[in-house]
């Protein structure tokens, strides 16, 4: 199984699209809220780039945000990525 983190703050309808979908996937994931988190959201900017949520990694690999990870879904590419340990 793979070893999901998401970034995300609770307001984000992004961020809610985005764990939607990982749910219909059946899969766990690690959800790191940057709400009011200063020191995780510079944590997660770091290690994306990137400093809008979601910020999605799959075994470690950062995939992007709700578009990438929707887009990989409609390539047909996710699951196996999903699967892939």
């Amino acid at each position: 199984m793979a070893t999901i983190q998401i970034y995300t703050t609770r307001v984000c309808p992004y961020c809610v699209a985005a764990i939607r979908l990982l749910k219909k996937k059946n899969v766990k994931f690690d959800e790191i809220a940057v709400d009011g988190r200063p020191d995780l959201r510079a944590k997660m900017a770091k290690k994306s780039g990137a400093t809008s949520v979601p910020q999605i990694w799959i075994n470690g690999q950062h995939i992007g945000g709700c578009d990438e990870l929707y887009g990989l879904e409609s390539q047909g590419k996710l699951d196996q990525l999903l699967a892939d340990s």
